[in-house]
């Protein structure tokens, strides 16, 4: 294009592929047909784009417009290209031109506006002459003067944002702002505010919450741009709101874009500090309409996105504060406060951030520091695809911690003050977590000031056991009435004023160990098993695969706390062996919806589901959005044979049963002409809103198109109630560690469930309210997967024994040793803590109980003890009891004395001829208050106190010395 054609403000051409659709219309324009564009300014920058629409859709915006607005008057001087169209394409817009003007409001050409001053520049109510006044104190802005600066306007952030945009690599993208940042707009120097950039940069980190979604946005511009909502809505389709608005407020003759960018910086986040406070449609309106007269299309644009939280710029946290500082954004993890991280690392004498590498560091910046009361990025955990890889990340060995499939919380205390944010760093609905206030004191009593990582469940009371994922919502949660939220806490991050990121996963797990007292089925402590060994873990995962847990959580046992590092290990079934234990089914595309973001406008989110041939209709099972590259979903848009239904639930067919959440925007013409795709997922489940009997996939994902299947091989519904009915039987588990001959103890498995699991109880619980709020309660893990005679993990066989009082299984329960009957009755306990009946979670064949695990797990597991004789025998038999259930070893007289480490008496003095009743050369004589003392606090004691003392020995032998 000639260089006077770039100053045309329309352009002319034939369609070149059929691709482009009209800005008007929204209709594809065809290839070949005559379209004209309007030249607009560029998205993000100061450049020019062009907006094509059929011939007629322009001439119908010019009728609509106002007549001081530009539009075509003389084809030649004011279209680009025009001289390229042949004589009939130029006779077709001289028509429609000469129709136009015969039919328009305001006749005869319209006459240039006289020169005149350029008016004053209007003051909205947000505005001011001068940038607004920033404490020093609390800013590391620059010092200036009162005249407005380059470096605060508005216009040159949208340059940056779109130059952000248009590069592809991270490290690109950084050099972008570091250059910005270091020489300003001008490139004399950066004059502006360092943490307002940062803070307009990043509006995901901010903290700031509007509490307008797409659709109410839509809602809001359609009345102050006097705009036909629905055909907003139905440009929304293509997934960009902003780009809707901006459309919108470009034709709207209501309110009209200013020419000229004329916000700054200061303006914009003032106007979004006030907006956040409101909550009426009205006032966000009248706000609206303060900002609007001072924008163009594309301030208007960026403000909605900035809005959104959403830039469009694909750049994140690390890539902006790298070109503050290379620590910078290790900070900003800990702290998660980008005001205090940007001017802990920016100078505050006026030098920029990379004016002199050598000399920009702050004394301060290299301290990472803790909030409390403000959220840090909690750690997180890549998928594990094998035992190999869980054994190669954890050298030092792992702990295994139950992956708990709830809500994540971050708890922070201060004083009588509680915060709860959630895995995105925003603040929990006080619904879950309110009541947590009155048990939390309770269970760390102590602890004044405390940061705790943890998963909140849902609870019911009757069982013990946790209910399924999405039941804490207020509503679902008023249908489990008999149902309390428990938290679970896994990690500890603060107490009393020490930081303890930095400590090991063994440490923090010590101190919460120590700390904390668990109340049941309210503050509970995650349940961890430490693992060495690749079969012990091949054999927990098939654990809790089979008892149909989310999965575990590894994490190596020298492990330190990194905030928003996937430095820990979660395992869950459709990540191991390439999917191979994963569920999956193959359903047919039903319907679709339009995607969002990139995938805007197009169908990239399908209804999958199955055929219920008892009742000649198809039911829906599940939504997916994931599995399709770029090239495969620009294909379906046209393999699909798809009938658009908005979302209406009156336009849905009678073939397809489906709820009204459920109602895509667009249905199948014919199902059984639809494609068949498999679909695989984490687990199958039964608590969705799909209407195969409540049968869907979670976490679902396309994972193979079969072109070999119609919708009659395709799964049907019956054939979807066997898999889901089956869903771990079929599991072939020898896949976990990789061979067969370390895992042909793997076969079917039979879960059994334990009654009760027994936990620690609380000394704290005391008042009544408490009490009465907590019911028998049964551990998340309190089933086991045993194997049989062939050591198999199938339901173990009993044996002739059962039912007598033979030891055949044991377990330990808090420390306690506790051995257990065939079927289940524990044999030994310490009095008032008696297991209930049942195999608990890690119960194992008394064949497997070797010495070093009893001495490594046991609290007394080094000791080998003796009763005195001269006890009586019903208090022998508790002793003995104890002594067991404290892992100590109970010898018989005709044991070798030098095995013996204590003899236990029943009272304090002895005399000789009990001494020499068992001569055991090295053995400690005790009292029994020794055993009581070590099963009261379950830990062992000091012996001096409990030593028994010798009477004087009175000597037999001749001599004078009696």
């Amino acid at each position: 294009m000639a260089d006077e054609d770039c100053e045309k403000p329309f352009a002319v051409e034939r369609a070149k592929t059929g691709r482009a659709k009209c800005k008007k219309c929204k209709c594809p324009i065809d290839k070949d047909d005559v379209r004209i564009a309007k030249i607009m300014a560029n998205p993000f920058g100061d450049g020019k784009m062009k907006a094509w629409h059929h011939v007629d859709c322009i001439f119908d915006i010019f009728g609509k417009q106002r007549a001081t607005t530009k539009r075509i008057e003389n084809p030649p001087e004011d279209i680009a290209g025009w001289d390229d169209l042949n004589n009939a394409d130029q006779k077709l817009i001289i028509e429609k031109l000469e129709e136009f003007e015969d039919k328009a409001p305001f006749k005869g050409k319209r006459q240039a506006s006289p020169n005149k001053t350029e008016s004053p520049r209007k003051i909205s109510k947000i505005t001011s002459t001068s940038p607004p006044k920033i404490n020093p104190k609390s800013s590391i802005k620059n010092e200036a003067s009162g005249s407005l600066r380059r470096d605060d306007l508005f216009k040159e952030f949208r340059r940056v944002c779109a130059d952000i945009a248009n590069v592809s690599a991270y490290t690109d993208k950084t050099a972008v702002v570091k250059k910005m940042l270091r020489k300003g707009a001008d490139g004399s120097g950066f004059k502006g505010d360092v943490v307002l950039w940062c803070r307009m940069l990043l509006p995901m980190a901010g903290k700031r919450i509007y509490n307008l979604q797409s659709k109410q946005l839509i809602k809001l511009f359609s009345r102050i741009l006097r705009q036909d909502e629905d055909a907003m809505l139905e440009d929304l389709e293509q997934g960009d709101v902003a780009e809707t608005i901006s459309t919108f407020f470009d034709t709207s003759t209501n309110s009209r874009p200013c020419t000229r960018s004329q916000l700054t910086l200061q303006e914009v986040d003032k106007f979004l500090e006030n907006l956040a406070t409101l909550t009426r449609e009205d006032d966000q309106v009248s706000h609206f309409q303060s900002i609007i007269d001072n924008c163009t299309a594309n301030d208007l644009k960026m403000i909605i996105r900035l809005i959104k939280h959403d830039l469009r710029i694909n750049c994140g946290p690390k890539h902006i504060l790298e070109a503050i500082d290379a620590d910078a954004y290790q900070a900003f993890q800990v702290s998660n406060n980008l005001e205090s991280v940007v001017k802990r690392f920016t100078r505050q004498d006026g030098d920029q951030p990379g004016s002199d590498p050598g000399t920009s560091r702050s004394p301060v910046k290299g301290k990472i520091l803790l909030s409390l009361m403000t959220p840090v990025l909690p750690m997180l955990a890549e998928a594990c695809t094998s035992v190999e890889m869980a054994m190669r990340k954890c050298p030092n060995g792992m702990m295994s911690e139950v992956k708990y499939d709830g809500e994540r919380v971050q708890i922070h205390k201060k004083g009588h003050d509680f915060k709860y944010f959630s895995r995105a760093l925003k603040p929990v609905v006080p619904h879950k977590v309110s009541h947590f206030k009155d048990y939390i004191p309770k269970a760390f009593p102590d602890g004044d000031d405390l940061i705790l990582d943890s998963e909140i469940l849902l609870i019911d009371m009757k069982t013990g056991q946790p209910l399924p994922f999405g039941t804490l919502g207020v509503h679902k949660k008023a249908q489990f009435q008999d149902a309390k939220v428990c938290i679970f806490v896994f990690d500890c991050l603060y107490y009393n004023g020490e930081v303890l990121i930095n400590k090991t996963m063994r440490e923090r797990r010590a101190i919460l160990n120590k700390r904390m007292t668990v109340i049941p089925n309210r503050v509970m402590l995650s349940e961890v098993e430490e693992i060495n060994d690749s079969k012990d873990l091949a054999e927990m995962i098939a654990k809790v695969i089979k008892m149909g847990l989310e999965g575990l959580v590894l994490k190596d046992v020298n492990s330190t706390y990194e905030p928003g590092k996937r430095h820990w290990l979660k395992v869950k079934r459709d990540y191991l062996c390439n999917g191979a234990m994963a569920d999956s089914a193959d359903l047919v595309v039903l319907g679709a919806w339009y995607g969002t973001g990139n995938k805007g406008g197009i169908m990239s989110i399908f209804l999958m589901g199955c055929y219920d041939k008892n009742r000649d209709k198809w039911v829906t099972v599940t939504k997916v959005h994931g599995g399709h590259d770029d090239a495969t979903l620009a294909r379906l848009q046209d393999e699909l044979d798809m009938i658009k239904i908005g979302k209406d639930p009156n336009l849905v067919p009678k073939w397809l049963i489906v709820s009204k959440p459920m109602v895509p925007d667009f249905l199948a013409r014919d199902p059984k002409k639809q494609p068949v795709w498999e679909i695989t997922g984490a687990e199958f489940t039964n608590q969705g809103v799909h209407t195969a009997e409540g049968i869907s996939i979670r976490f679902p994902r396309v994972t193979r198109i079969r072109d070999d299947k119609d919708w009659a091989t395709a799964t049907s519904l019956d054939e979807l109630r066997v898999l889901f009915k089956k869903r771990t039987d079929s599991i072939d588990f020898s896949l976990l560690l990789g061979n067969t001959s370390d895992t042909k103890n793997t076969r079917s498995k039979k879960v059994k469930k334990l009654d009760s699991y027994n936990i620690k109880r609380t000394k704290e619980i005391n008042d009544g309210t408490l009490a009465d709020d907590i019911k028998p309660d049964v551990g998340i893990m309190d089933y086991d997967v045993k194997n049989e005679s062939a050591q198999t993990c199938g339901e173990w066989k009993k044996n002739d024994s059962e039912g007598s009082d033979n030891a055949v299984f044991y377990a330990f329960l808090n420390n306690d040793y506790i051995e257990y009957s065939a079927d289940g009755r524990p044999l030994n306990w310490i009095e008032g803590r008696k297991p209930n009946e049942g195999l608990p979670r890690g119960a194992k064949p008394l064949s497997e109980r070797g010495p070093a695990e009893m001495e490594r797990k046991g609290i007394l597991g080094k000791v080998r003890a003796v009763i005195s004789k001269n006890i009586d025998e019903e208090k022998r038999v508790v002793l003995s009891r104890t002594l067991k259930t404290l892992a100590a070893a109970v010898l018989e007289d005709s044991s070798t004395r030098s095995e013996v480490t204590h003899v236990i008496y029943d009272r304090m003095e002895i005399d000789e001829g009990e001494l020499r009743e068992y001569a055991a050369p090295s053995a400690l004589r005790v009292n029994s208050s020794w055993i009581e003392s070590v099963a009261s606090s379950s830990c062992n004691q000091d012996e001096s106190p409990h030593v028994v003392t010798l009477l004087a020995i009175r000597c037999h032998c001749p001599c004078t010395y009696h």
